[in-house]
């Protein structure tokens, strides 16, 4: 059994974890980089051990990189610094699985929503008066006029940064929130005592017993189990997601006890700012020209060679180009030399009951589809060389997700949104990190896409060049460089 984040159709609200509903885990998330959150009309004590405080609209969950705001209130040294949330995660609408009655997937279904724009704005200080001033106010636009009135000029600045806003109370947003909390924050235990790492990026009760801790239980990607929550006969439970506490066994909130927090690096999520992020695309795109030309080169002469072993097996075409989606969603026709047999589709119809794969692909040992000289090619990862065509073009890089078709994306929409944020690579995180165990190889396939898009860098594509090198000429097994495609 494999169970994911719970269904975002309910109302998730007065959902918890470890005692915490969304609200309270929104605010031990900042408490754990010494910031305080504020809201009008919610009476709490102003904790002089906060470094920040945080003063955002009380219908308000934000997530946001603090380094950059770090460094204006240091230099400048306002009262008080305004913060405009660009938020980059946000579609504008939400998306629903339809399906029939025996839950067989048809369509996926996007409902377009009005963006509540007074979220996105926020505001720091480092003064108990002010965020007293705010916690006391009417409403917020009364509170942001009086700030504006009471604090001079040269005591304020303003300042925009990327992040995430959602509405606390919409339960889809919470869900959403809850999420990205989960996929950013990696040590929740900072500020919740009740939490306790089980393996990996899997956090769980800290009193759980090994058994409803679900020793048998394989984590993929960050999972939060909450309180009295069984593992027991579950396989795998594929992240981010989060397992709610049993309500009838909720625990009571713990105090939060500032002067324990430990120091935390500041949030910087998956956002990099969009400057850096820019010169970093344009960089890796004159890389992947100059790579391309340098393959393209080197291998063209074997290509009159390659073209007649395929002829002389079984005729032509040379090429095979299958349709995949690059930046954006847009469509190309990924090239590659042919490995199939002309008539590969209908062979395909007569053996879809022996698929091994454990999501859309179709994939089985010994495919009877592929010719001899395509095993060699695949083997030896040849067939891959006409990619070097689509880096050229711009319609691929030399490292990035596995290029897939539209309709294997539409199965993970988290995945397919970030996937399609980059363009897909010849090789990539996952041709080099799969397992190969039987019924996780869609798993990692997902899992090993998104960590390369969090953190792509300079550093991590030469790495993956690297390995992939060292995998095609010391290792048995060559790199997984293809999908499972009707010809791929």
């Amino acid at each position: 059994m494999i169970t994911h984040a719970d269904d975002s159709s309910t109302d998730l609200r007065d959902h918890t974890v470890w005692g915490l509903d969304s609200v309270q885990l929104h605010d031990r998330f900042w408490a754990a980089r010494g910031v305080q959150v504020v809201r009008q009309g919610e009476p709490s004590e102003i904790v002089k051990h906060a470094e920040l405080y945080l003063l955002i609209d009380s219908d308000c969950l934000s997530l946001f990189r603090l380094g950059q705001l770090m460094d204006t209130l240091s230099w400048l040294k306002p009262r008080v610094l305004f913060v405009r949330i660009h938020d980059t995660h946000d579609p504008g609408y939400r998306e629903r699985v339809i399906t029939d009655g025996d839950d067989n997937f048809i369509r996926f279904e996007r409902a377009y929503r009005q963006i509540d724009y007074r979220l996105g704005r926020v505001a720091l200080t480092p003064h108990e008066d002010v965020a007293r001033a705010w916690q006391t106010a009417r409403e917020p636009r009364a509170a942001w006029r009086e700030m504006r009135r009471t604090i001079p000029a040269h005591h304020r600045s303003t300042i925009s940064v990327d992040g995430c806003v959602f509405d606390r109370s919409d339960s889809y947003q919470v869900m959403e929130f809850v999420r990205e909390l989960i996929s950013v924050w990696k040590r929740p235990d900072a500020t919740i005592r009740q939490a306790r790492k089980i393996e990996g990026e899997a956090w769980g009760d800290a009193t759980a017993t090994a058994e409803n801790a679900g020793s048998a239980t394989r984590f993929v990607g960050p999972v939060w189990v909450g309180v009295g929550r069984e593992l027991d006969g579950i396989d795998s439970v594929v992240g981010p997601a989060v397992l709610w506490d049993d309500p009838d066994r909720r625990p009571e909130v713990e105090t939060l006890e500032w002067h324990a927090i430990e120091p935390s690096e500041h949030y910087t999520g998956p956002e990099r700012g969009r400057r850096r992020r820019s010169m970093f695309r344009i960089a890796k795109r004159l890389f992947d020209i100059g790579f391309a030309l340098v393959a393209l080169a080197l291998t063209l002469p074997f290509y009159p060679l390659i073209m007649l072993a395929i002829m002389i097996e079984d005729n032509r075409p040379f090429f095979f180009a299958h349709r995949r989606e690059s930046i954006g969603g847009k469509e190309f026709p990924c090239l590659k030399f042919r490995t199939m047999y002309n008539n590969a589709e209908e062979i395909k119809q007569q053996l879809k009951e022996q698929n091994q794969a454990d999501g859309p692909q179709f994939y089985i040992d010994n495919d009877p589809r592929i010719t001899k000289v395509g095993r060699f090619m695949r083997k030896t990862n040849i067939d891959e060389l006409p990619q070097f065509f689509n880096v050229l073009v711009g319609q691929m890089s030399v490292v990035g997700p596995r290029p897939s078709p539209y309709k294997e994306n539409q199965f993970s929409p988290a995945w397919r949104e970030a996937r399609l944020s980059t363009r897909p690579g010849v090789t990539g995180l996952w041709q080099i990190k799969r397992s190969r165990e039987p019924g996780k190889d869609f798993q990692e396939w997902i899992r090993y896409d998104i960590r390369y898009v969090e953190n792509m860098s300079w550093k991590l594509d030469l790495y993956i060049l690297l390995q992939t090198l060292r995998v095609c000429l010391f290792s048995k097994k060559p790199p997984a460089t293809r999908g499972h495609d009707a010809q791929d």
